[in-house]
């Protein structure tokens, strides 16, 4: 076993990409140790502030908890504190929590509370019982009933949860404009991932500039740091993978809707709650609930409430007084936002000057840091990396099927279009 010297205790962080390199930037910088364990992400890595870094099978591995406490033994981890990156990793941590309890200190709740964030169905059924708005979703139980859906399209496919991953997962949602398209898909999905964890749901019209996030630390019920972000830019630009350009606002409406949400929960920890906004109804739609590190999680710093450094202090059982993040800072993952940005000039929903004036926000970076700057450099070889291992191979059985289907089968046009999703960077 490794002795280490007497000092803080620190975090251990399970995957994630630029939301866990973010914590561990949070956390180094103000001298606590990390350690990062990870099954496919790498960047945070390169961080300057791991102390030490291990590739596991991952937190669906049957052995994983006692894989996480022998990682901790080996490492003279104990008491310290346990960060999910990912919805695996949380999912993990709230069923094996006693066990992992016995030995790290965890800040995420147990399963009766994670339950409500972690599996969709149930997000929806309690956002309907306190009076918040969710786009119509539908939860049928098989194929025969997919056919017999009366529904408006478009809609989106979505993972119920995201406890795999697998190519259904992965993507996030998948959107399909008629029922040949929504019979294909659905297909694909119940392959992936079985037939029970296929949710259905309208599309609310709009794209990144129609999606808002309260971000916050709560303990015991009652916040102590938050945000309320706004995602201006995403990509794909209609129907966002992942986020590109965040900047702060406020919205009482947001922020008041969240907030019930997690006081019904008597929530403690980190959490995310997107929303979307529905402007043929004027009301904030909820969508998901992420009680891990997210991807941009980093803007906290700059808004002023350093969401894992505070985490941290609560979890030492110290004092902390609440505060909101203050509005008109942004995040950026600038390789992305550039190819976001041309899309949306192209397309005329924003101009070359307003792509450059958001650019003299007070902007937080996803992976580039100067006093961190590994990270910065090795992002784009690794994209390069995840395109050229996995999204290549993808994307040219894609356009076999394609061209298959094409050839054999009378699919609407959206159908086919349906095989060949665009490469996700």
């Amino acid at each position: 076993m490794k002795k280490r010297p007497h000092g803080k205790i620190g975090a251990l962080i399970l995957g994630g990409a630029h939301g866990g390199l973010a914590i561990t930037r949070s956390l180094g910088r103000h001298g606590i140790p990390v350690g990062y364990v990870t099954d496919n992400h790498l960047i945070t890595k390169f961080s300057r502030y791991v102390e030490f870094s291990e590739t596991w099978a991952g937190p669906t591995h049957a052995d994983a908890a006692e894989t996480l406490i022998e990682i901790g033994r080996r490492h003279d981890l104990a008491g310290w504190i346990l960060l999910p990156g990912g919805d695996p990793e949380a999912q993990l941590i709230a069923h094996a929590r006693s066990q992992l309890a016995s030995f790290f200190r965890i800040t995420t709740p147990d399963w009766e509370t994670a339950r409500w964030a972690l599996d969709k169905r149930q997000t929806y059924e309690r956002a309907a019982a306190l009076g918040i708005a969710h786009p119509p979703s539908f939860y049928p139980p098989n194929r025969e009933q997919v056919a017999q859906l009366d529904c408006r399209f478009p809609l989106v496919l979505k993972p119920a949860t995201r406890w795999d991953n697998n190519a259904f997962t992965l993507a996030k949602a998948w959107r399909v404009d008629d029922k040949s398209a929504l019979l294909f898909r659905y297909d694909q999905a119940v392959a992936a991932g079985g037939e029970g964890n296929v949710l259905l749901q309208e599309l609310i019209p709009g794209g990144g500039a129609a999606q808002f996030s309260y971000a916050a630390l709560w303990d015991r019920g009652q916040p102590v740091a938050s945000l309320v972000a706004r995602r201006a830019r995403q990509y794909p630009i209609e129907f966002g993978y992942s986020s590109t350009f965040v900047e702060t606002i406020e919205n009482a409406d947001v922020e008041h809707a969240a907030v019930r949400f997690l006081r019904s929960l008597d929530y403690s920890g980190l959490v995310e709650i997107e929303f979307k906004f529905d402007s043929r109804t004027q009301r904030y739609n909820i969508l998901d609930v992420n009680i891990r590190g997210w991807t941009w999680i980093a803007l906290g710093r700059r808004a002023g409430v350093d969401f894992p450094y505070l985490l941290w202090r609560c979890a030492m059982g110290e004092t902390v007084t609440p505060g909101k993040g203050r509005p008109g800072v942004a995040w950026m993952h600038f390789s992305r936002d550039f190819v976001a940005a041309l899309q949306e000039i192209w397309v005329g929903r924003i101009s070359p000057a307003d792509y450059f004036g958001s650019l003299r926000a007070s902007t937080e970076f996803a992976a580039f840091a100067l006093d961190d700057p590994l990270p910065g450099i090795a992002d784009l070889p690794l994209l390069a990396s995840r395109l050229a291992t996995r999204r290549l191979p993808l994307l040219v059985q894609a356009l076999s099927r394609r061209l298959a289907w094409r050839l054999k089968s009378p699919l609407s046009d959206s159908a086919v279009r349906a095989q060949s999703p665009p490469t996700r960077l």
